[in-house]
């Protein structure tokens, strides 16, 4: 009973039942819990900068050779790019297949605040630029970017840094060592804040039923079911394939990073498992360097699930209004997605950003249907993250096989729980 007591497995899995019935039953009591989900992910937004600069430094470092680096950059963003586009595309065509917006009724659906949501969401669009973005990627003050936490400019400087070490060759060598001893002691601050996920995950679903309800999600209920299967889909029939190409069970590392999983589904927020994630992947047998690289990249490149949402949303929204789109909109959708979903990136709030910015440019869909989903977004915000969190796994592990730095040997002992020697030398 104490062995079960203390996985933290299951003292998540409790946390969140125990916030779905104090939400349903005592939702004015559960709405206060929010400030524990918050604390929980500021406390894990506090070590993300950090792991992130010395997990990349020391990686590129460690792999000494900067085409290499290049390289794997190169390879992870058109990775990013044709499994985003192929999630863009199945968002599409599910929902002209299934049609979730047939029948929903407009009027009364709309949250209070609604329009002024509304508003600020096309203020901020009309402000979004994809010229901005990339403006926004270099940052002008190295240490603004680690106070403010923007994962995208600390990874521009982490790769700077790592190649000016690399630069120093053996002089370099004391330093590395000292980043190298740094790092444990960010991931020892880690496990110590894991103890509270789940005081994080009660907090973050008592807050999310305790506000919106469950009878929130009976409106709009066949879009949710149809977003949630679409998914599903995703990762069981797209995601599996990209790993069966190595002949590497995605049904094993899904068992493998399950206590994550079940953080990202109480706290709503992929970032709360991106330092465990890193840290994950490399005992798995993923070299740091394509760990620090790829994973980072990915929280802002490889967003699976937030653009199978947005194509959906986007297409249910035509059909709640009647708006039979052309095949020439659709593609046209298609590739304005495929710009903003990636020009929002690190934005709060970006998944509306990038629907109202959508709808802008289509010039076909009231940008008023944005009320609509504002009370049902929380609920579908666990599907994307968790998506997200799997989908930019999946690629660390493709990428690390493909660039033959993944140690299959070690893989196959920690998905069959073997005993590993943490002294022994990773199998390239």
């Amino acid at each position: 009973m104490k062995k079960i007591y203390n996985n933290l497995t299951f003292r998540v899995l409790t946390a969140i039942l125990l916030g779905i019935l104090l939400g349903h039953f005592a939702p004015s009591t559960a709405a206060q819990m929010k400030p524990l989900g918050d604390v929980f992910i500021n406390m894990i937004k506090m070590v993300i900068a950090p792991i992130i600069f010395l997990t990349i430094v020391l990686g590129i470092s460690n792999m000494g050779d900067l085409k290499k680096v290049g390289r794997v950059g190169g390879k992870a963003l058109l990775y990013f790019e044709i499994i985003t586009t192929i999630a863009l595309v199945i968002g599409l065509v599910v929902a002209n297949l299934i049609r979730p917006g047939d029948g929903v009724v407009t009027t009364g659906l709309a949250t209070s605040g609604s329009a002024e949501a509304v508003s600020r969401y096309a203020q901020q669009s009309a402000e979004m630029d994809w010229m901005d973005f990339f403006m926004h990627v270099v940052p002008s003050n190295a240490v603004g970017a680690f106070a403010e936490g923007d994962i995208l400019q600390v990874l521009v400087f982490s790769v700077l840094f790592g190649m000016g070490l690399t630069r120093m060759g053996s002089s370099g060598q004391s330093l590395i060592r000292a980043f190298d001893r740094l790092s444990k002691v960010f991931f020892n601050i880690l496990n110590i804040v894991m103890k509270l996920a789940p005081i994080g995950a009660f907090g973050g679903m008592a807050y999310t039923i305790g506000t919106y309800g469950l009878a929130a999600l009976l409106p709009l209920g066949k879009l949710m079911i149809t977003v949630y299967v679409t998914m599903f889909l995703f990762i069981f029939v797209v995601l599996n394939l990209v790993l069966r190409y190595y002949k590497i069970s995605l049904w094993q590392l899904l068992k493998y990073i399950k206590e994550e999983l079940l953080i990202v589904l109480g706290t709503s927020s992929s970032e709360s498992v991106l330092p465990l994630i890193m840290d994950k992947l490399e005992h798995l047998g993923c070299s740091r360097s394509v760990v620090g690289l790829v994973i980072p990249a990915g929280y802002s490149f490889n967003l699976d699930g937030t653009t199978i949402y947005l194509s959906m949303a986007v297409v249910f929204l035509a059909q709640v209004f009647q708006v039979d789109l052309t095949l020439a909109q659709e593609l046209t959708i298609l590739g304005i997605l495929m710009v903003t979903s990636k020009g929002a990136a690190g934005v709060t709030g970006s998944g509306f950003i990038v629907l109202a910015s959508t709808l802008t440019a289509v010039k076909v869909i009231p940008l008023e249907g944005l009320a609509l989903l504002l009370g049902v977004d929380r609920f579908m915000s666990e599907a994307r993250a968790i998506t997200n969190t799997i989908g930019n796994t999946v690629a660390t592990v493709w990428l690390a096989r493909n660039e033959n730095e993944l140690d299959m040997k070690r893989l196959r002992q920690v998905f069959n729980k073997e005993e590993i020697d943490p002294l022994a030398n990773y199998d390239y």
